[in-house]
């Protein structure tokens, strides 16, 4: 039984004069109480009250040690609403990661105006498509596209996203359009190189199962911004995120193929480490990028 339970139930006996109405407190029996008492006095040594049919009566150390009890709970309480009021107070520094093209685009740009909310707040940003370790490498949260499979993490879904094979209309008029994921082997497909990650391919779903296509194109980096602007200059297809590519959809300046074989969930989420308690900091710059990226029209305004 942790300290502060016994502590707090021997102060409750105390002032309640019995188990009995101490109990009806904590919502236990007397029983509980009483084990309680026991195993405070066991652990200290020291006999804290006298029982007897007539009721409870402390000891001189139990009257001394009733006191010191009190401004233990005084401070543990004011500790807890100290941290708690804390909680709703944005202010400090804010380190984000963030993917190295969506954070340019959608994350740093925000800072401005969400730092005019909150002029005691600093903020940095790392923007990287690397996966980073948030704990180790001391960030308060990240943006991340994709699945977050780790359990260390909590992830807030931002904005429903999708990848998805793409390219300009006269791509496909001199190439023909894929009608199955195995007939990207005769398309230059331009696809990260093995460092950026896509190594195992571009990924489908049929029949509900996932797989990967290897693809090969004449173009690889490890650079989403230049592989998307190579995609739209015709030189070939790629494998983009629909955060991406939706103005240019709108405009009709990329059009997409294989969409039955495309992976339904890829979502843009937010990820912070599991703790009990969220800084203020974390929480609200998460709801302002979540509404932000739920505007209505948001997407599509945003340039290609």
């Amino acid at each position: 039984m942790d300290r502060y339970t016994e502590i707090r139930s021997f102060t409750l006996v105390a002032e309640k004069g019995s188990f009995a109405a101490a109990a009806l407190v904590e919502g236990v029996t007397p029983v509980v109480m009483g084990r309680r008492l026991d195993g405070l006095e066991r652990r200290l040594g020291v006999k804290l009250m006298h029982r007897s049919t007539r009721g409870l009566t402390l000891t001189d150390l139990g009257e001394q040690f009733l006191e010191q009890c009190r401004q233990l709970l005084r401070d543990f309480d004011a500790a807890e609403s100290s941290i708690s009021e804390g909680r709703n107070v944005v202010r400090g520094h804010l380190v984000v990661s963030a993917p190295a093209a969506f954070g340019r685009r959608h994350v740093a740009p925000h800072a401005p105006a969400f730092k005019a909310k909150y002029p005691e707040l600093k903020l940095s940003f790392n923007l990287t498509d690397s996966v980073v370790d948030l704990v180790r490498e001391g960030y308060d949260m990240a943006i991340r596209i994709g699945e977050v499979t780790d359990p260390n993490y909590v992830p807030v879904r931002l904005f429903p996203n999708r990848r998805v094979v793409c390219g300009t209309p006269a791509y496909f008029a001199r190439h023909g359009v894929p009608r199955t994921p195995e007939e990207l082997a005769g398309h230059n497909c331009l696809a990260f190189n093995l460092q950026g990650g896509q190594q195992r391919g571009w990924s489908f779903v049929r029949d509900g199962r996932l797989f990967a296509v290897r693809v090969d194109g004449d173009l690889d980096c490890n650079d989403g911004e230049l592989l998307h602007g190579w995609v739209k200059q015709g030189l070939g297809i790629g494998w983009r995120s629909t955060w991406e590519i939706q103005a240019e959809l709108k405009r009709g300046e990329l059009v997409t193929v294989l969409d039955d074989f495309a992976v339904p969930s890829y979502d843009i989420q937010a990820v912070y480490p599991q703790q009990r308690y969220l800084p203020a900091k974390v929480r609200h710059f998460i709801d302002y990028l979540k509404a932000v990226y739920n505007t209505p029209g948001y997407w599509e305004r945003t340039p290609g």
